[in-house]
């Protein structure tokens, strides 16, 4: 308690003035008792006298300035002790700002929209293929619609199987006008947001709860490397050609599955690799062993080996 009441601060004022109050007129005002600020009369137990107020302050500051003595003793106890870690701290290059882990979808999507509202010039999305439900593609149109607006140019990678959802095809009719380019390609490895070659997030656990924010100049470069690496090497959403058949009847995805058979991928790695269900890649298998010849799993390992379709598809 700092404060008297206010009947206390009238009472005390009045002891100080007369020298002393009745007893019963201060049980009104219980806050001077607290602060020992009136005592008994020695000479009529019905009154109480004024303790003067120099007194009654270095009651009160007495305890406090001990307390404060003592924490600033355990602060130099403390400087102490970590005053040989300091030197060596300031030997590490990178810092804490430059990676931040961001943990729940709410954390993560607040990151982005952060970052998307002080993009100014590029957004580069690599998207790996999924269902995207109407919430997910409702959200990526809220971020990415003010970005086109405002001119900023958006470049994004999806896999070949993209040309298949009816979502996405949509989603990219919306926001195609000019400023954003969508391209696909057979594999892609994960998801990667990079914004004005400052800032890029990456998740770090397949359900997505869990993501990296990167701020290093030098990883962030990479990264956009690895990008303009996979774009060059993509196809414009807009064409058909990933899924038009080659003169010798095999598609090109159909190539990327017959690549990862030769590599001894089972079915479920290859449809995960390439963004498809595993019925849809053993569809696309079918198609590829009928157009080998193949009588068997075995056999078209083989037939794929000696047909050169491979030296193609690279």
């Amino acid at each position: 308690m700092t404060e008297l009441c206010e009947e206390g601060s009238r009472l005390y004022a009045t002891a100080l003035r007369v020298g002393r109050v009745a007893r019963t007129d201060a049980e009104t005002a219980p806050c001077l008792m607290e602060f020992a600020l009136l005592h008994p009369d020695p000479d009529d137990p019905e009154l109480l006298r004024p303790v003067p107020p120099a007194v009654a302050l270095a009651q009160r500051l007495n305890p406090l300035e001990r307390e404060i003595s003592e924490r600033r003793r355990r602060s130099v106890q403390l400087s102490d002790a970590f005053e040989p870690f300091m030197a060596l701290s300031t030997q590490v290059t990178t810092t804490s700002d430059s990676l931040t882990v961001l943990e729940g979808g709410d954390r993560i999507n607040t990151a982005l929209n952060m970052a998307t509202d002080q993009c100014r010039s590029e957004m580069l999305t690599v998207q790996p293929s999924d269902r995207m439900s109407e919430a997910s593609l409702l959200q990526g149109m809220e971020r990415d619609r003010p970005l086109i607006e405002r001119g900023v140019r958006i470049r994004t990678l999806y896999q070949h199987t993209a040309r298949y959802s009816q979502e996405k095809l949509a989603y990219a009719s919306h926001l195609a006008a000019g400023k954003a380019e969508y391209r696909t390609i057979d594999e892609l490895v994960e998801r990667v947001i990079i914004c004005d070659e400052t800032v890029a997030f990456i998740p770090t656990r397949d359900d997505q709860q869990v993501a990296l924010e990167l701020r290093h100049p030098g990883l962030v470069r990479y990264l956009i490397k690895v990008f303009e690496y996979l774009w060059d090497r993509a196809v414009p959403l807009s064409t058909g050609a990933p899924y038009e058949a080659a003169p010798d009847g095999i598609t090109e995805i159909q190539h990327s599955i017959a690549k990862l058979l030769v590599e001894g991928h089972v079915d479920e790695a290859i449809a995960r690799r390439l963004g498809m269900n595993v019925r849809t890649c053993r569809a696309h298998i079918a198609k590829l062993a009928s157009a080998l010849g193949s009588g068997s799993r075995a056999q078209l390992g083989y037939l794929i080996a000696q047909s050169g379709i491979l030296d193609r598809a690279e």
